[in-house]
C-alpha cells in the first residue's frame, strides 16, 4: 500500500474581494505548507489555486501518517545516579519513576561533555486525516483578512462566507469540518455555465473537471490566458492596451471563464485627459483602454466577460453604454471645473478638515509652502516657483473631477493649472507631488515637483507620528512607510544633497501639536525614513546587510545621500582582505576605551611613545589622517576606508607587542589617546566595529 498520496483542500465561498485575491492564494499555501512541515507530515511540492469562489491547494505525496518519533528524556548525570559502590542512588529512582519504568529500563547517554541516564521511547506518529482539518484552520486563520465576517447563524468567520470545502485524500475524504463547514469531494463549477455541484474523484483531476464546467482554477495559467487574449483583441482593434500589472491581477482575479471582447465609444471623448480616460475605463470598469504605437488613446477599449454568452452584441452594447455615461460625466466636471481658477478654491480649504489634530487642508498646505521653500533653498534654486505650486498642489480636491475620480488629486491639479495660465514649473510640479505612488512609481524629474514632494511626504509623516499613531505591524492608514520609501527614493535616486535633520527639526517644529517634545520626535522621525531605507537598500542590492547598514546609522549622517556614499563605502570596505582583523581590531579598541572612560580628542604625547611597534602605529595614524582629511572633505569615504585599510599591520602589531593597560599611568593614557585617535578615523565614516567579517567574504 502506497504511503503517501496528492492532497486537495478547497474553500469554496461567495465572490472573494479581488484585489486581495492573489495574496490570499499564496499566503493560504504558504500558510499550509508550514502547518505541514510543523506537524512533520511529508510531502512533495505545494501548488496553489484561486478563482472568484475559491481559494485552493495541492499538495503532492503527503504522507498519509506522521513518521514515528524516538524521543529521548535526559536524566540524571551516571555520577549522579550510582553511589561508589555502584548502587542506584534515590535521584535515578526518582527519574525512573517520572518515566513510568524500572530503573533497570534506562539507557546511557554518552557525549563529549559526560555520561548520562536517558530513557528512549517511540512516539507513534498520527495519521493525517486525524490532523489535516485543524492544520487548514490554523492556515486559515493566519491569512491577511483586515476584517473578517460572520454569517448564519454560526460564529465562523471568514473573509466571506464559506460554502463547501473540499478535503481529498487521494481518493479519500477526510472527514471532519472546517469553519463548521463538513468536509466533502464536491465541488462547483462555473456560476452560470455549470451551477451544479461536481464530484471530484481525486487531487488530480480537480483542474480537468473545473475546466470542464467553465472555471480555470490557475490563477496564473488563468492570467496568462487574459493577457493573452487581452493583446491580441487590442491589436484587433489597431492599438495596444493600456495596462498595469494590478490591472490584469484585478481582472484575473473576478473571472473564472475569461472571455475578450472589444468596445468603442464617440471619439469627441478623446478630448479629455488622457487620465480621465484611463481612470474611468481601467480603474472604474476595470476595462483596458487601447492605444496607438505614439501612446495615444483610441476610441476603443477590451472588456473581459466572465461568461460565453449568445449575444456578444447585447453584452459589448451594455459595456458601451455604460462607459459612454461616464464619460459625459467627466466631460461635464472638466468644463465646469475649469471655470474656477485654482487659486480661487484656496480658501475653501480651510473647510476641509485635513486630521483631527492637524488643522484644515489649508493648514496643511500653508506648512508644505514653507517647508517646500526650505527644501528649494537647500538646492540652491529659486522659490517663488516651488512656492506657488505648494499653495495651488491641495486646491484640486474640491474639483468636481477629482471628487469622482480621487485617485487623480495631482494630474488633474496639473491640468486646471495650465488652463488657468500658471507657468509651466508650477503645474508640472503639482503633477509630481504625489509621486512616487507605489514601488517602481516614476520619480518626480523637476526640482520644483522635488522639493514639493519630499516636503508634502514629510510634513504627513511629522503630523502623524506627532498625534503618536506611529504605524504598529501590518497597519499603516496613513501610508507612512510608502511615504517615507518615496522621500528616500527621490533624495538618492535623484542626487539630492539635502541637510535632512534640518528639514525634519522645521517640519515637527511646525506641527500644531501641543505638548509635543520635538526633540524625541525629530530623532523618531529620522529612524522612522531611516528604516525605511534600511529595507529599499536590503531589497535592492544583496551586497548590503543589516550590518553595514547598523554600522552608518551610529554616525546618524545628516544628508540621506551622505549615508548613500558611506554606506557604499563600506560594503566596498568588507570585501578588502584586512577588513576582518580591522573590524575586530576597532571592537577591540571600542571595549577598552569604553572601559577605561576615555573619548575620542584626548591628546598624545609623542615623547611617551617609545616601543617599536607602538611608533609604527602612531606614524602611520599621522600620516593616515593627512591622507584621509581631504578625502572626507569630498566624501570621498571609499577611499577614505582604502587608505585606513593599510593600518592592518602596524594595528596588528601594536596589539601583539604593547601592553595598553599598563600600570605605568602615564604610558597607559598615552596608549589610549593613541588608540582613540586610530577609532576616531574610522568613525569619521562608519563603526566598523559592529560589522562581523567572515575570512571568506573579506577578498
Amino acid at each position: 500500500m502506497s504511503k503517501a498520496a496528492d492532497f486537495l483542500v478547497e474553500i469554496g465561498t461567495e465572490e472573494l474581494p479581488p484585489k486581495a485575491l492573489r495574496n490570499l492564494m499564496n499566503a493560504f499555501a504558504g500558510g499550509l505548507q508550514k502547518a505541514l512541515d510543523k506537524a512533520r507530515l511529508e510531502h512533495a511540492s505545494v501548488s496553489a489555486y484561486a478563482s472568484p469562489r475559491r481559494l485552493a491547494v495541492i499538495v503532492a505525496s503527503l504522507g498519509f501518517a506522521q513518521a514515528d518519533q524516538e524521543l529521548v528524556v535526559k536524566g540524571p548525570p551516571v555520577s549522579v545516579a550510582y553511589d561508589a559502590a555502584g548502587k542506584i542512588t534515590p535521584a535515578a529512582k526518582a527519574f525512573a519513576k517520572k518515566c513510568g519504568v524500572r530503573p533497570d529500563a534506562l539507557e546511557r547517554l554518552t557525549s563529549d561533555k559526560g555520561e548520562w541516564l536517558c530513557f528512549r521511547s517511540l512516539e507513534r506518529g498520527q495519521k493525517t486525516a486525524e490532523l489535516i482539518p485543524g492544520l487548514v484552520q490554523t492556515a486559515l486563520q493566519g491569512l491577511p483578512i483586515p476584517r473578517r465576517m460572520r454569517w448564519g447563524e454560526g460564529e465562523a468567520e471568514f473573509v466571506r462566507p464559506v460554502q463547501w470545502i473540499v478535503l481529498l485524500h487521494g481518493r479519500n475524504v477526510i472527514e471532519g469540518s472546517v469553519m463548521n463547514v463538513p468536509a466533502g469531494r464536491m465541488t462547483r463549477g462555473h456560476r452560470f455555465h455549470a451551477p451544479g455541484e461536481i464530484e471530484i474523484d481525486e487531487p488530480a483531476k480537480y483542474l480537468s473537471l473545473l475546466k470542464k464546467a467553465h472555471v480555470l482554477a490557475d490563477f496564473d495559467a488563468r492570467r496568462k490566458t487574459i493577457v493573452a487574449a487581452v493583446k491580441k483583441a487590442a491589436k484587433e482593434a489597431g492599438g495596444e492596451p493600456v495596462a498595469n500589472e494590478a490591472l490584469y491581477d484585478e481582472v484575473t482575479a473576478l473571472t473564472e471563464w475569461p472571455v475578450p471582447l472589444i468596445g468603442s465609444f464617440d471619439k469627441s471623448f478623446l478630448s479629455l485627459p488622457k487620465e480621465v480616460i484611463v481612470a474611468t475605463l481601467a480603474s472604474h470598469q476595470r476595462y483596458f483602454p487601447v492605444a496607438d504605437k505614439g501612446d495615444n488613446l483610441l476610441p476603443r477599449f477590451i472588456t473581459i466577460a466572465n461568461l460565453v454568452s449568445k449575444e456578444p452584441d447585447r453584452v459589448r452594447a451594455g459595456n458601451e453604454r455604460v462607459i459612454r455615461a461616464r464619460l459625459a460625466d467627466a466631460a461635464f466636471f472638466w468644463e465646469a471645473d475649469k471655470r474656477v481658477n485654482l487659486a480661487d478654491r484656496r480658501d475653501a480649504l480651510r473647510d476641509v478638515v485635513y486630521q483631527r489634530g492637524l488643522g484644515s487642508i489649508y493648514d496643511k498646505s500653508a506648512r508644505v509652502v514653507r517647508l517646500a521653500a526650505a527644501v528649494g533653498s537647500q538646492l540652491g534654486v529659486e522659490t517663488p516657483a516651488i512656492e506657488r505650486a505648494a499653495s495651488l498642489a491641495k486646491c484640486d480636491l474640491l474639483t468636481g473631477m477629482v471628487g469622482e475620480f480621487p485617485e487623480l488629486q495631482g494630474s488633474m491639479g496639473r491640468y486646471y493649472a495650465a488652463a488657468d495660465g500658471e507657468p509651466g514649473a508650477v503645474a508640472e510640479a503639482i503633477g509630481e507631488q504625489y509621486l512616487p505612488r507605489f514601488a517602481g512609481d516614476a520619480l518626480p524629474e523637476t526640482v520644483a515637483g522635488q522639493a514639493l514632494a519630499i516636503a508634502d511626504k514629510l510634513d504627513t509623516i511629522a503630523g502623524v507620528l506627532a498625534l503618536g499613531k506611529k504605524p504598529s505591524g501590518n497597519r499603516d492608514p496613513f501610508g507612512l512607510r510608502r511615504s517615507a520609501l518615496g522621500i528616500v527614493r527621490i533624495i538618492i535616486e535623484q542626487g539630492l544633497d539635502l541637510d535632512f535633520t534640518a528639514l525634519i527639526a522645521a517640519t515637527i517644529a511646525d506641527q500644531p501639536v501641543g505638548d509635543k517634545d520635538e526633540k524625541d520626535l525629530s530623532e523618531g522621525l529620522y529612524d522612522f525614513v531611516t528604516e525605511r531605507m534600511r529595507a529599499y537598500y536590503l531589497d535592492g542590492q544583496n551586497s548590503l546587510t543589516t550590518e553595514m547598514f547598523a554600522a552608518v546609522m551610529a554616525k546618524r549622517p545628516v544628508s540621506l545621500l551622505d549615508f548613500d556614499a558611506r554606506l557604499k563605502a563600506v560594503a566596498a570596505f568588507v570585501k578588502l582582505e584586512p577588513a576582518s582583523s580591522l573590524a575586530a581590531a576597532n571592537k577591540r579598541i571600542g571595549n577598552i576605551l569604553r572601559q577605561a572612560g576615555v573619548d575620542a580628542g584626548v591628546s598624545i604625547d609623542q615623547s611617551l611613545i617609545t616601543e617599536p611597534a607602538e611608533t609604527a602605529l602612531f606614524e602611520s595614524v599621522v600620516k593616515a589622517q593627512k591622507a584621509v582629511a581631504p578625502l572626507l572633505a569630498s566624501r570621498d569615504y571609499t577611499n577614505v576606508l582604502m587608505t585606513l585599510a593599510d593600518l592592518r599591520d602596524p594595528v596588528d602589531g601594536f596589539f601583539d607587542h604593547v601592553m595598553v593597560m599598563t600600570d605605568d599611568a602615564a604610558l597607559r593614557n598615552n596608549r589610549l589617546a593613541l588608540l582613540a585617535e586610530l577609532r576616531a578615523m574610522f568613525l569619521n565614516v562608519a563603526d566598523v566595529s559592529r560589522l562581523s567579517i567572515s575570512q571568506e567574504s573579506a577578498h
